[in-house]
């Protein structure tokens, strides 16, 4: 991605950095930075591996959307098959890795349409959006601590989900209304995503 061009200075500058959580999954730190006015403040942040996001389109238009309980709100969201990158196993890997986990399929037609930063606030993360087609039935192993329910619906329903309101995942929001741009484009000829296989 480019860096967005700006007349004023913006950036902030670290001046120093402490961990101040080590848990499974969340690394959080605390650092000092320079303000483009030379004044200093501080900002909390989580560091992430990154994830990915799958849309699996099966050949009827359909899609897989995904029941999961949500600790931290304390409900039941709606949502696409997606999970953190593990290590450094490439972001194509564990994209295929989550679809088998959380949906049971496999995809031979693989391709990038987005990349983008979920909540830049308090976080590094990024997230890489996938369309996944051709897809083949896989065993579906979801982690000990992961329960799942599948729902197969068509991708407009989706799209209609969103719109209405039912799907109230910001990942899941954006990805459906970003693929759904994109499969309008591929319809027109257009498309730029990436076939990574």
């Amino acid at each position: 991605m480019n860096e967005i061009k700006t007349e004023k200075n913006l950036r902030e500058t670290g001046i120093s950095s402490e961990q101040i959580v080590d848990g499974h999954l969340m690394k959080a730190w605390r650092d000092e930075v320079r303000l483009p006015n030379g004044k200093s403040a501080v900002r909390e942040y989580i560091r992430h591996p990154g994830a990915a996001i799958m849309i699996p389109l099966f050949a009827n238009g359909d899609t897989i959307l995904v029941k999961q309980f949500r600790y931290p709100v304390g409900k039941i969201f709606i949502e696409l098959p997606a999970g953190k990158l593990d290590g450094t196993e490439p972001m194509e890997e564990a994209a295929q890795r989550e679809l088998a986990e959380e949906a049971g399929f496999t995809s031979d037609k693989l391709t990038l349409i987005a990349e983008f930063y979920p909540c830049i606030g308090y976080s590094n993360e990024k997230m890489w959006l996938y369309l996944a087609e051709e897809l083949k039935a896989a065993d579906a192993v979801t982690d000990h601590d992961e329960f799942l329910e599948l729902m197969r619906v068509p991708f407009t329903e989706a799209v209609a989900m969103v719109q209405r309101g039912d799907i109230d995942d910001m990942k899941t929001i954006a990805a459906i209304l970003l693929a759904d741009s994109f499969l309008q484009q591929r319809k027109k000829g257009g498309g730029d995503g990436k076939v990574l296989s």
